[in-house]
């Protein structure tokens, strides 16, 4: 599978429309591209694409790639655009050889062909005695076996265990087992054997593991490696979290790490599958030419000028003053966001459609998550660019018996179902949309919220407003203060430096005066949207102690 589509795209883009020839042409240019490639660095797509045909492409004008993705793609552009040509191996100047020609030329089995292919072997399909098989160049394959030299080298040597040498491996194993009871386990005596045989572990613990399944009752580790049940590889996973590395996980729970890495894949996997994911569906997502212009930049204004920032009133609270640092979308810019953000989702959805937990890989685990974080920000993006909106209506029903704040928090949840559910191919502008799916939930819960205070009228509402005994022991009042302010202090102490004075400052604790989003921006060198986001994460850090430590701070 390609780590990024652009070269998906490109190899269906040749494959659709190039000649032959042509792709024959691009096949040996992108082998010789993959050669140059150094996975530490970074390659323009652009650059890539020119290098293969020749000319500059449309879409993906920013992107790009990580080298060993483009190496990774680049393997699998060339034997897929290979497969298309149908090259007889007659016509080939060069020898082409099999995976068996390759395997007896350096002694080695064809599960290590595969693994040097994974490595950087290229292969090319070719037509064989009238069937597509897999074959490799002479020059590629010395190309390869000059840059893994040593890598070779130790595959050559590498030979068949004779029978003596299996059971000399049993007899070891059986030995150190009965010596040390329970103290090493089969990975650890595995690892002995080998150094003092000269033999790889995975070959010492794989022949001692069919000696167990085919002799159980004379196993040598009879319940070394009992399957892991759901709740074991749910905490490995939660201990991985935490911190705990795979070579500590691999020694506590008697596995490889290569097994443990398996398990962390599986449960990220069935994590990310159980997270809900919906979308609205449209017909441009299904061809490929289109991503580039889907997720490429957002358009400028249709009048070409930069949208005018309102000026807040004075007096306003700094949540309310914040709104209007957001600038408005226009129709054009609107309708990019929501299907940017649609695509994205699209493009995770089939990625999950073909995810086997058990099969998991990490590099399509992170392609997955990487597309659905990016679809959550073009979300947040249209969600603050509304956040006004959402004031206004607010406003306009405000009441004796509603809270402005209360009506806000709830119009804010209503504009966030709003956003999932439009559906943007109709051309209706999202405020539209948005305020009546606003206006319709204040409809059903102002109601509700008056009809539950009408419930318990007593007729004496003013007479106990009036009587009200605010009074407050003075005392109590100065050493409660203190244990709130104490235990504030505490909280504040468990952030890192930079959460700490934008919590300080945002607030205005300890005397310190209230500072804007862009005023700490320009503070500390960051962007206001980036003072937002450590405000927002310090708020949940400090919420998650005061829960862990049951404290009832009202300013959380």
């Amino acid at each position: 599978m390609y780590r990024h589509p652009a070269m998906k795209q490109l190899k269906d883009q040749q494959t659709r429309y190039a000649p032959k020839d042509r792709r024959l042409e691009q096949i040996n240019r992108a082998e010789a591209l993959l050669s140059e490639i150094d996975e530490g660095k970074r390659y323009p797509y652009e650059y890539v694409c020119f290098r293969i045909t020749g000319f500059r492409p449309d879409g993906w004008p920013a992107l790009v790639l990580d080298g060993m993705d483009v190496r990774h793609d680049l393997t699998l552009f060339v034997e897929d655009l290979s497969a298309t040509a149908r090259q007889a191996i007659e016509q080939i100047s060069e020898p082409v050889l099999t995976v068996d020609e390759v395997s007896r030329r350096f002694n080695v089995s064809s599960r290590t062909v595969a693994r040097w292919r994974r490595r950087g072997l290229v292969a090319r399909r070719f037509v064989i005695d009238g069937r597509t098989k897999v074959g490799f160049l002479e020059s590629s394959l010395q190309r390869f076996v000059t840059a893994h030299r040593v890598q070779v080298e130790r595959g050559s040597r590498f030979r068949q265990l004779t029978e003596a040498e299996r059971e000399e491996i049993i007899r070891r194993a059986r030995r150190m087992a009965l010596v040390r009871p329970g103290q090493a386990g089969l990975v650890e005596i595995a690892r002995r054997i080998a150094r003092k045989m000269s033999r790889s572990t995975e070959t010492v613990r794989s022949t001692l593991k069919t000696y167990d399944r085919e002799n159980p009752d004379r196993a040598i580790f009879p319940n070394s490696v009992p399957p892991l049940d759901d709740e074991a590889k749910a905490q490995i996973y939660r201990r991985s979290r935490m911190g705990v590395s795979a070579e500590v996980l691999a020694r506590q729970y008697g596995r490889t790490r290569s097994s443990i890495y398996r398990v962390l894949n599986e449960m990220r996997a069935k994590r990310i599958l159980s997270n809900k994911l919906e979308f609205i569906d449209h017909e441009s997502f299904h061809d490929a030419a289109n991503a580039g212009a889907i997720t490429g930049p957002m358009p400028e204004p249709a009048d070409g000028k930069a949208p005018r920032r309102p000026k807040a009133p004075k007096g306003l609270p700094p949540y309310l003053a914040s709104l209007y640092e957001v600038p408005l979308l226009d129709r054009e810019q609107e309708m990019h966001l929501f299907r940017k953000m649609n695509y994205l989702k699209y493009r995770a959805h089939e990625m999950r459609q073909d995810l086997d937990p058990t099969k998991a890989r990490t590099a399509d685990l992170d392609e997955i998550e990487r597309l659905q974080e990016e679809a959550l920000s073009v979300k947040n993006q249209i969600i603050r660019a509304n956040l006004r909106l959402v004031v206004s209506i607010a406003k306009r029903h405000v009441g004796p018996s509603n809270n402005f704040f209360e009506l806000v928090s709830d119009g804010n949840m209503s504009l966030i179902r709003a956003v999932e559910k439009f559906d943007f191919s109709r051309g209706n502008k999202f405020s539209t949309y948005a305020s009546w799916a606003i206006m319709k939930n204040f409809a059903r819960t102002i109601p509700e919220e008056n009809y539950r205070r009408d419930r318990f009228v007593t007729g004496h509402e003013e007479m106990f407003e009036a009587a009200a005994d605010n009074r407050t022991d003075e005392h109590e009042y100065e050493s409660a203060l203190k244990r709130m302010q104490e235990a504030v202090k505490g909280m504040l102490g468990r952030l890192d430096d930079r959460e700490r004075k934008i919590i300080i400052s945002r607030f205005g604790l300890g005397g310190v005066s209230e500072q804007t989003l862009e005023q700490l921006g320009r503070e500390l060198g960051i962007t206001k949207e980036r003072v937002r986001q450590i405000e927002s994460r310090a708020q949940d850090k400090l919420r998650r102690i005061a829960s862990e430590e049951k404290l009832d701070l009202p300013m959380l």
